[in-house]
């Protein structure tokens, strides 16, 4: 699926503008920066090391699904990297708000290397 060494896209290849609303569903390949408002899914290409970049203004209603995903906005659904998540907000939670939700980390399975001692004959 993904190469474990892929690096976050450093271009963006594609943008959804500030004053843009896409209602339906995004699929891409390379970078993409959303400044604007998606009501949507919004994934990368499955056999592509996609980068998702998400601004402060911006806003997801919808599940993301990409290799490499940096949130200063706001995303309303699940959040699937699956080499780096970075958020770059910090959190604020003003009295009276809820929070719901869970972050959960998943290990893949590493395999261990046996090494045997040579005999010296």
């Amino acid at each position: 699926m993904f190469n474990k060494t892929s690096k976050p896209q450093n271009r963006i290849d594609s943008l959804i503008g500030v004053t843009t609303r896409i209602e339906g569903n995004v699929i891409f390949s390379g970078g993409l920066r959303v400044d604007g408002m998606v009501r949507g899914n919004v994934a990368a290409l499955a056999d592509q090391p996609g980068t998702l970049v998400v601004s402060s203004d911006a806003r997801i209603d919808g599940e993301v699904q990409a290799a490499h995903i940096v949130v200063n906005g706001t995303i309303n659904g699940a959040v699937h990297a699956t080499e780096t998540l970075e958020l770059q907000k910090s959190i604020e939670i003003h009295q009276g708000a809820v929070v719901e939700g869970r972050l959960v980390h998943h290990v893949a399975d590493v395999k261990g290397v046996e090494l045997k001692l040579a005999s010296g004959g």
